[in-house]
């Protein structure tokens, strides 16, 4: 399994943005699927976006659509979540996470997990 470790969150006003980095340990980076989750706060995690382990293939939440792009960094060991247009509704923990299937959506088919990092957007 690859450790994971996110950073780059923060506070920010509606309609700025934010670029968070997932960064992975271990030589298998790119073999791995990986993913954004977040958890708002007194809610369930949730689905926001993944890739697959070269980059060729993208799934998006619709509600992020068009306002968030995944990309990775195979040679850094690192997954990015460009965020713009932010709105008060992103306000979660996001969490980075890393699979063995070619892509997914579904929490429990991702092994490893970072320890989150808070996003606050204030309207």
């Amino acid at each position: 399994q690859v450790q994971l470790v996110e950073s780059g969150g923060g506070l920010v006003q509606a309609g700025g943005s934010l670029r968070l980095s997932c960064a992975a340990s271990g030589r298998t980076f790119s073999s791995y699927s990986m993913a954004w989750f977040r958890q708002p706060p007194g809610k369930e995690r949730e689905f926001v976006v993944s890739i697959t382990d070269i980059g060729g293939s993208t799934m998006y939440a619709d509600s992020v659509k068009g306002r968030f792009t995944i990309s990775r960094d195979n040679a850094k060991n690192t997954v990015y979540l460009q965020m713009n247009s932010l709105k008060p509704e992103d306000t979660a923990v996001y969490y980075c996470a890393a699979s063995r299937l070619y892509i997914s959506a579904r929490m429990g088919d991702f092994t490893s997990w970072g320890q989150g990092t808070q996003v606050t957007v204030s309207s």
